[in-house]
């Protein structure tokens, strides 16, 4: 294990119930910041930059699943984070499942939205070699934009989406390629005692829907799936709106309007 590092975050909103945000693979927490402020005004919402992401730190090594988990862990201790909910996008589906697998006091439930999956992530070969070679060229970077994306966004998100990317350090990237999304943690998820709810989009070039109940549900037989039509891989992105409709009918189920 490595040393666990100091993460950047997103703080805002307050509240008995915190929602903390972690993003996909490239990412940063700025991806949740359309999301959070539509949940800010009833919850405290924290959203976290992984390690060798967005404005966290990048040391030379420690990117494993368990690493990146340790991160986390060490983060919501330093916030005071009691009660909250885990919600986890692509990659870090794959490190909230993994944090919710050593059943933490005060987590109340996960949400996934297009989940790297507890079984090694079925990335094609000649895709990981590609992303290997041309990561840090703007080329690639807008490629990748317009591959994961099925909806517009605005010209300021693009850019953040683009940035984002570009700003991922080398072994961040690297690791996860080659190892982290490899990692097969199947066998923790009869641990996962707390309710898991995904979401994912059908037009998602990314991490198809369909890897879902392939390889995440029978991991986690209680956990609900459901498909938001038209949207690609950067949900957060896409469909802010539809995806606070999610998490709203999850965190409140039975309220009116969240049936």
């Amino acid at each position: 294990m490595e040393a666990t590092v100091e993460l950047h975050t997103i703080a805002s909103g307050q509240g008995p119930l915190t929602l903390v945000f972690l993003h996909y693979f490239g990412g940063s927490a700025a991806e949740w910041q359309a999301v959070a402020a539509q949940l800010e005004i009833k919850h405290r919402c924290v959203a976290v930059d992984l390690r060798g992401h967005g404005d966290s730190p990048a040391p030379k090594a420690g990117y494993s699943v368990d690493d990146m988990t340790d991160d986390v862990v060490g983060t919501l201790e330093q916030l005071a984070v009691d009660q909250y909910i885990l919600i986890g996008h692509s990659m870090s589906g794959k490190v909230v499942l993994n944090l919710a697998s050593r059943q933490p006091v005060g987590l109340q439930q996960v949400l996934l939205v297009s989940p790297s999956p507890p079984h090694p992530e079925p990335i094609p070969e000649k895709d990981r070699k590609e992303m290997l070679e041309t990561h840090g060229t703007e080329q690639a970077a807008v490629k990748t934009f317009e591959n994961i994306t099925a909806k517009p966004v605005s010209r300021a998100d693009r850019q953040q989406i683009i940035t984002d990317n570009l700003r991922t350090s080398e072994v961040a990237w690297d690791a996860w390629l080659t190892a982290g999304s490899k990692e097969d943690i199947a066998d923790r998820m009869s641990r996962v005692v707390v309710p898991v709810s995904i979401i994912a989009g059908n037009k998602d070039n990314a991490l198809s829907p369909d890897v879902q109940p392939e390889l995440t549900l029978p991991t986690l037989p209680n956990a609900t799936f459901e498909v938001l039509d038209g949207a690609g891989h950067l949900i957060p992105y896409e469909m802010p709106d539809a995806l606070v409709h999610f998490i709203t009918k999850k965190i409140s189920p039975g309220l009116p309007g969240n049936s």
